[in-house]
C-alpha cells in the first residue's frame, strides 16, 4: 500500500537497517522494483525527479501509474512516492496535490536562514496532506563531465538548528558521497553520520548511494544512515543489457523486447542493494 515515509524509515531506524529509494524513469522501470522488492518482502521508496517527472508526462500521470500497478500487480509491501529533489514550493505542492506520499525540497543552495524558510512553507503543506517532508543541508558534490566536485559537508549545530526550526522528517546531509556514479573510494566521514546520527530524532538520509560497493553502504548504515538513494546504478545496468541485447539481436524492432532486456539486470542489482541488511 501507500505509505508516506515516516514510519517505513522510524522503523528501520530502530532496527539499523536501510531503507532504498530507488528512482524510476518510465512504466517499466517502476514496474521492476515493484516486483523485486514486494518479492524480498522489503518496503521501497520509489524516487521521482522533476525531470523525470516531466518525461513521463507530469504530477498525475506518474501518481495514477503507481498507484495502478500495486493495485494490478497486488503489491503487498509498503511503497512511498516521493518527490526526489523538488526545487520549489509550487513543485512540492503539485506533487502533493497529485497524490505524492512524501516530497523532498532541496534548498541547500540557498543561505542556511532561506533554506529554513523555504523549508517550513513546504513542511506546513505537507503536514496538512499527511505527506511527510525530506530537505538537505550542506552542499554535496556531484560528477560533471567526468570531473568530480566535492562538496562542504555538513556542520551538526547547524543541522540540528536546520531540522529542530522546519520540522521536516527526514534530513539528507552532506557527508562526502556525491551524485552520479564515481569510481574509486570517496572520503566518506563516517565519524560524521555516528554523530550526526545519534544526535538527531529523524532519519538520516544518504545521498549520492550509487557508484559505492556494498561494503561501503553496509558501513554507510551501521554508522547511522537510515535512507539511501539510488539512480545512476540502475540506469547503469539497465543500459548495459540493452546495448548487449541490441548487438547481440539487430533485426529485433519490438520495444517491449528491447526495453524488457534489461529487466533482470536491474532486479539483480535491487537485490544486491538490499542485501547489505542481512
Amino acid at each position: 500500500m501507500l505509505v508516506n515515509s515516516k514510519k517505513i524509515l522510524k522503523d528501520a531506524k530502530k532496527n539499523k537497517k536501510a531503507v532504498f529509494q530507488f528512482n524510476i524513469n518510465n512504466l517499466e522501470w517502476t514496474r521492476c522494483i515493484l516486483e523485486k522488492c514486494d518479492e524480498l518482502q522489503v518496503p521501497v521508496i520509489l524516487g521521482v525527479s522533476e525531470s523525470a517527472i516531466k518525461y513521463m508526462g507530469g504530477y498525475n500521470v506518474v501518481a495514477s501509474l503507481c498507484y495502478s500497478l500495486i493495485t494490478d500487480l497486488n503489491i503487498g509491501i509498503d511503497v512511498c512516492l516521493h518527490l526526489d529533489h523538488g526545487s520549489s514550493l509550487k513543485n512540492c505542492i503539485e506533487a502533493i496535490d497529485a497524490g505524492f506520499n512524501s516530497v523532498m525540497i532541496d534548498g541547500s543552495k540557498l543561505p542556511f536562514n532561506e533554506n529554513v524558510e523555504l523549508v517550513k512553507d513546504v513542511v506546513l503543506y505537507a503536514k496538512n496532506n499527511d505527506v511527510s517532508v525530506e530537505a538537505e543541508i550542506g552542499s554535496m558534490g556531484a560528477i560533471n563531465q567526468n570531473q568530480l566536485s566535492l562538496g562542504i559537508n555538513t556542520n551538526l549545530e547547524d543541522c540540528l538548528k536546520f531540522v529542530a526550526e522546519t520540522g521536516i522528517d527526514s534530513v539528507a546531509a552532506s557527508v562526502g558521497t556525491v551524485h552520479g556514479i564515481y569510481k574509486g573510494e570517496l572520503n566518506i566521514d563516517y565519524k560524521l553520520i555516528k554523530n550526526l546520527a545519534d544526535n538527531l530524532t529523524i532519519p538520516l538520509v544518504l545521498h549520492g548511494g550509487s557508484g559505492l560497493e556494498n561494503a561501503i553502504l553496509k558501513k554507510c548504515v551501521e554508522s547511522g544512515i537510515t535512507k539511501i538513494n539510488i539512480n545512476s546504478d540502475l540506469q547503469a545496468v539497465w543500459s548495459q543489457s540493452i546495448r548487449k541485447f541490441i548487438k547481440e539481436n539487430p533485426n529485433i524492432i519490438d520495444p517491449r523486447k528491447i526495453i524488457g532486456s534489461g529487466f533482470e539486470a536491474i532486479k539483480k542489482e535491487i537485490a544486491s542493494k538490499i542485501n547489505i541488511n542481512k
